[in-house]
């Protein structure tokens, strides 16, 4: 049990990145069908400008916002130049998924042609460690799990008790009947891209400050945030932040217990054996066909 606890702590910090990256996913699928792939290469973007924002005297917290609206506008631009005009059916959808790819490509290759391929870094918020529950984590670890957490909290609270919250449940819901009632689906689905980018900045944040900064940063995340959301499902906004949370445990469990080099295959057979017993996810509801 002693040994377990640190473990179990590794898998909850690095499992808040995974759960903000599967709910920025969730979001943006549930109000557009889209599947953005490029969701961490617009995250990186808004790190990157941030980092340059911060090597000119911006304050790291100052950072963290100006990442959040780079890639929230980044996916707001996007939604409405290359998505929207797509039009719905299910031709659109796969052609959307390959705009995204395609996107994806192109910010992963500007990053490193603008900003290079040299790692840089973020200054820590707080410097040291400190020691929970028996554990000892950096400071930098504590108030990014704890930000992380919070901004899920405030996700939550958002869909459930403000009117654009509830629009925008309504809208995932049936976007037709919500058509019907007054909602303006460009505005929904605008700001759905907008928060889904929005938290994977933070999560593609707190990744840059515990390693570096560099085109790759959320590579990896993204695989295990993909993971979480197949596990708890597409459609679930608590099952993909659970999925994300239970993913980042079981990864470190695997790494600790069995090999780091099982690490990524461990993630892929949970993604595999998911699909095959329960293709919507343990939180996941299968989705409608619209005629």
């Amino acid at each position: 049990m002693h040994d377990l606890l640190p473990v179990i702590a590794a898998g909850i910090v690095s499992g808040s990145a995974y759960a903000l990256l599967a709910l920025g996913i969730v979001i943006i699928f549930r109000s557009t069908d889209t599947v953005n792939f490029a969701i961490g290469d617009m995250a990186t973007l808004g790190v990157y400008i941030a980092v340059t924002a911060i090597g000119f005297g911006v304050p790291v917290a100052g950072g963290l916002l100006i990442a959040i609206v780079v890639a929230g506008g980044t996916g707001v631009l996007t939604e409405r130049f290359l998505i929207r005009p797509l039009g719905a059916g299910h031709k659109s959808l796969f052609i959307a998924l390959v705009v995204t790819i395609g996107l994806g490509l192109v910010i992963h290759a500007a990053l490193g042609a603008i900003w290079g391929h040299r790692p840089t870094t973020i200054p820590a918020i707080i410097p040291g460690t400190a020691s929970v529950f028996g554990v000892a984590l950096t400071w930098n670890k504590i108030v990014a799990t704890g930000i992380a957490l919070a901004a899920m909290a405030l996700v939550a609270w958002f869909f459930r008790f403000t009117p654009m919250g509830v629009a925008m449940r309504a809208s995932a819901e049936d976007h037709f009947a919500a058509r019907i009632v007054g909602i303006n689906p460009g505005r929904i689905a605008a700001l759905a891209w907008f928060l889904g980018c929005g938290l994977a900045a933070i999560a593609a944040f707190f990744l840059a400050m515990d390693t570096s900064v560099n085109a790759n940063l959320t590579l990896a995340a993204l695989f295990r945030a993909f993971a979480g959301v197949f596990l708890g499902g597409l459609t679930s906004m608590p099952g993909a932040a659970i999925g994300g949370f239970a993913i980042g445990i079981l990864d470190n469990l695997a790494g600790r217990y069995l090999s780091a080099n099982y690490r990524d295959t461990i993630v892929f057979a949970v993604i595999v054996a998911v699909l095959f017993v329960r293709p919507s996810g343990f939180l996941g509801a299968g989705r409608k066909e619209r005629v």
